[in-house]
């Protein structure tokens, strides 16, 4: 795009904007001619998929702000009134990032003015609080304003069916279309009153449920270290604490309120390197028996251990299988499900307890659709525990059912760690791991698939590879989504998933060895040998695809 092609899509779309901040921030820049950042944010728009959306915050279509929400909005209000709900309620969540309660207010107006009806949650919440909501009130859609655990510069729109369920194709497309049908600003009608503004009612509701999880009269006793981080979380769950009769959890003072900043975290995510350490250093200081880390938006759920005097993250998929067991310890019945990219561990789990087992694309979107579902996780720290309540996944209800298994535990003199080496002994060690690799050039993703996909590899780690599947094509049992995955065999079965990330700049591979255990003697050599598969697995695989 020419430089005065871009100053005049920057100068109409300034025109437009209803915000000051971006106002300000843009006519700077088409003052200082910025053809570069100019075309980074109008070289484009940012693309509505099954994710919503979700970006940094700034002036331009390609960036996260008032303009494009409010377009979101409007796409989304024509798509419910073209199926039929002329007069459907949208129930509308937010998260305590910057913006977030701007986005959200901005949603409703568009609702109102849609001639549909909208309802605000009174503040900052969970996410799971806003898909227990959309089905307590039998709304047609939900939104929720939050961009998860993404850098404080971020921030996102997730949008949710009246089935409490995050849209799946066709939906996002048209939206999308709907979107893309909007001229200008100018034509979107927004109220200036109109919505409810919710009382804790809802919550209230959503707290009285999350006991269900737990069976009466099991113990809780365990101590527990939690952190917010930074987020949304820590009421909600001191509260659901409370009602369950466990200790309260020691809190970690420093990350406990909600800060958009995110000041003691480089990324807000239990998984990224660094996150937890104050949450270790008040563990090492108050010596709980867990710790437990929500999110900022408290959709997921980290949880460490202790580990030779010291304390150790447990991996989404170790945590995912410890939730299936105690499930199955309690009776559950119904279906367990798992996205492509998490262990195979729960397919065994299930199939030794006789329950059925589906796998599904990434994504929460597609677990929650499982018929008959009773419990389903995916391995970046995401459990849905009480799917009739809530369909995605919930940080809250899982850090109580784990609680409630460790104090299970606890009471017996065994700890989680334990009982992951009876999961071991029982159906083989499932040691996981990933290479994820963060680009600032997206083409960097896009030329490792190619390259795979032109030059597949025919062995890892000295391991054959026996099937490639590339999971454009889809299945029988699978939509098309941009992936590859391989089988290995040789003195070990291993398992290998490449695929662009949907909500980060990532390329992310998944990766799983299955070492045989004969007793629990042989759990120390084992995790030596899986580690070491994995470790020559991720060389092997960042040489084909050249990262």
């Amino acid at each position: 795009m020419q430089q005065q092609d871009l100053i005049a899509r920057a100068e109409a779309w300034l025109a437009e904007d209803p915000d000051s901040e971006t106002r300000e921030e843009l006519a700077k820049l088409i003052e200082s001619g910025d053809t570069d950042e100019l075309a980074a944010r109008f070289g484009g728009t940012l693309q509505f998929g099954t994710a919503g959306l979700r970006g940094e915050l700034g002036a331009g279509p390609m960036r996260m702000n008032r303009s494009v929400v409010i377009r979101a909005a409007a796409g989304l209000a024509a798509y419910l009134k073209a199926k039929g709900q002329t007069d459907g309620l949208v129930v509308i969540g937010y998260d305590a990032r910057y913006k977030s309660a701007d986005f959200a207010l901005d949603t409703a107006a568009v609702m109102i003015g849609a001639g549909l009806r909208a309802a605000v949650l009174p503040r900052p919440l969970p996410t799971p609080v806003l898909a227990y909501a959309i089905r307590l009130l039998g709304a047609a859609a939900g939104v929720e304003v939050t961009a998860s655990h993404n850098p404080p510069r971020d921030n996102g729109y997730k949008v949710y069916l009246g089935d409490g369920s995050q849209i799946v194709p066709p939906a996002d497309a048209e939206i999308a279309a709907e979107i893309d049908a909007i001229a200008s600003l100018n034509d979107v009608p927004r109220a200036t009153e109109g919505w409810q503004t919710l009382g804790d009612e809802v919550l209230e509701s959503y707290l009285e449920r999350t006991d269900a999880v737990l069976s009466g009269g099991s113990p809780r006793t365990a101590k527990v270290v939690y952190t917010a981080m930074h987020g949304v979380g820590k009421d909600v769950v001191l509260a659901a604490f409370e009602r369950a009769g466990f200790p309260e959890p020691v809190l970690v003072a420093e990350q406990a309120e909600p800060d958009p900043a995110f000041p003691t975290v480089a990324f807000p995510n239990p998984e990224e390197p660094g996150a937890m350490d104050l949450a270790f250093a008040k563990a090492r200081e108050v010596r709980p028996d867990i710790v437990i880390a929500n999110d900022p938006d408290a959709d997921r759920c980290a949880v460490a251990v202790p580990d030779n005097g010291d304390w150790r993250m447990l991996r989404g998929d170790e945590v995912g299988a410890l939730l299936a067991e105690h499930l199955v310890h309690k009776g559950a019945t119904g279906v367990f499900a798992e996205s492509i990219v998490s262990s195979s561990l729960l397919g065994r789990i299930a199939e030794a307890a006789r329950l059925g087992y589906e796998e599904t694309l990434t994504g929460f979107k597609w677990i929650a659709r499982v018929e008959g579902l009773r419990y389903g996780y995916e391995e970046a720290l995401g459990y849905c525990v009480d799917p009739e309540g809530v369909r995605d996944k919930d940080g809250v209800t899982a850090a109580l059912l784990v609680t409630e298994l460790a104090s299970e535990l606890k009471e017996q003199g065994r700890t989680l760690q334990d009982l992951l080496d009876d999961l071991a002994v029982a159906h083989g060690l499932h040691a996981t791991d990933q290479l994820s690799v963060r680009v600032e050039d997206l083409s960097v993703i896009a030329a490792a698939m190619r390259r795979l996909r032109e030059h597949p590899p025919t062995a890892l780690a000295g391991l054959t590879v026996v099937s490639a599947e590339d999971l454009t094509k889809g299945s029988e049992k699978l939509p098309p989504t941009d992936g590859l995955r391989y089988y290995l065999e040789g003195d070990f079965k291993a398992r290998v998933i490449v695929r662009p990330s949907g909500t980060e700049p990532k390329l992310k591979c998944y990766l799983e060895v299955v070492v045989p255990v004969a007793d629990a003697s042989e759990l120390t050599t084992a995790r030596a040998t899986a580690t070491d598969v994995l470790t020559a697995v991720k060389r092997d695989l960042a040489t084909a695809a050249g990262i």
